[in-house]
């Protein structure tokens, strides 16, 4: 019998750790020769710190997190690659049901991301004209997609974070008590926190990730730079066995046996039910009333799991405009390299998509709305 190699990953109990949970759970790991052992986290910030001191070899990332890590943002840092993406979309936005209601009295619909950020932007404006404080709203770290995500629909919105609403941040199990007792306002999050915060009738969710930047990269493997330089050979052979654990969890055969897996004691600890609308990308936005939302989340499929340089820039953009780094033609260049296809291309070997690994973004892989427009809209600033 073949000797297995160890690699110790850390993950948050989010239904984007999906991958990582089958690859282990399910064989794919040990099919490929690995030892897939996984550590339960109780924060992004303990993830970043593990992985800065060495005690993970790998872990379930926010996209936006080795980026800030290479570029010596935050402490620990460590440069750092993503080789494989382990989803797309699987966040929603979610309001307290007084802003919701307040919401819908500017649009009762509020049918996609430009309709609800305009009735939010409505909101918002009321409650600077009544005195009223402004709204707070959380996300799970500063250097995530949620935070980028949050604040590009906003500003596309026309509101201006940072000087019409408040950002804070908040670990992503705590959202829908914070919600409920009145401490923040909205917050945008992994599922299922968003499906959990609903079923309390705690608040409404009023956009998507999906909505905002449609096949957006928003969790992704993190490995230090030296880890994919010394054991090469060892993650070709994990980024195998997670591409086979990604299209096992996007078969929609798969999806109550996942939904259980997910939902165990040890994992996320939630009832089955509150995982199943995201899986089925047909979304409670309030009780009793659904919608499906199209590519909520992705696992697999197409290109969904290569990395792509021109995401590592987009998001290193964001990171600029927002003051969380400098902006430099070296910081740009060490963006795109976190997010190189190489290690990926070179894994899967002539099953990798044939694509160019320096093309443009195209229409769907842009954030919806106004693209450009909103990179250079004033609420921003």
């Amino acid at each position: 019998m073949p000797r297995l190699d160890d690699i110790r990953a850390g993950y948050l109990p989010l239904l984007d750790s999906a991958v990582l949970l089958v690859a282990a759970d399910k064989g794919f790991a040990e099919a490929r020769d690995v030892r897939l052992i996984l550590n339960r986290e109780t924060s992004w910030a303990t993830i970043r710190d593990r992985m800065g001191v060495g005690q993970l070899d790998a872990a379930h990332m926010l996209a936006p997190m080795p980026i800030a890590a290479s570029l010596g943002l935050g402490p620990l840092a460590v440069p750092m690659v993503a080789p494989f993406i382990l989803a797309l979309g699987g966040n929603a936005v979610t309001v307290s049901n007084a802003v919701a209601e307040r919401m819908a009295t500017t649009d009762p619909v509020m049918d996609g991301a430009a309709a609800a950020g305009q009735a939010l932007c409505r909101t918002v404006e009321a409650a600077r004209r009544d005195g009223r404080p402004p709204l707070r709203f959380a996300v799970v770290h500063r250097h995530s997609s949620h935070n980028y995500d949050l604040r590009y629909w906003l500003a596309a919105s026309g509101i201006g974070p940072d000087r019409d609403i408040d950002i804070t941040v908040v670990p992503p199990p705590l959202m829908p008590d914070a919600l409920a007792t009145g401490q923040i306002d909205g917050f945008c999050v992994g599922e299922p926190w968003s499906t959990i915060a609903v079923r309390r009738g705690a608040g409404h969710i009023v956009t998507s990730k999906a909505e905002i930047w449609r096949r957006g990269p928003e969790k992704v493997l993190g490995v230090s730079a030296h880890f994919a330089k010394t054991r090469g050979e060892v993650l070709a052979r994990l980024i195998l066995a997670l591409h086979d654990a990604a299209a096992w969890c996007e078969d929609p055969n798969n999806r109550e046996a996942l939904a259980a897996l997910l939902a165990a004691k040890e994992h996320l600890n939630v009832p089955e039910s509150a995982l199943l609308p995201a899986l089925e990308g047909r979304l409670e936005t309030a009780p009793g009333k659904r919608r499906a939302i199209e590519g909520f989340v992705t696992f697999h499929g197409a290109d969904a799991n290569r990395p792509n340089p021109d995401h590592g820039q987009w998001l290193f953009r964001q990171m600029v405009r927002w003051g969380d780094a400098t902006d430099s033609e070296t910081a740009r260049d060490q963006a795109a390299a976190v997010f190189s296809p190489a290690s990926y291309d070179a894994a899967l070997g002539r099953l990798a998509p044939n694509r160019d690994s320096k093309r443009r973004l195209s229409e769907n892989d842009r954030p919806a709305g106004l693209y450009d427009v909103a990179e250079e809209n004033p609420a921003s600033n």
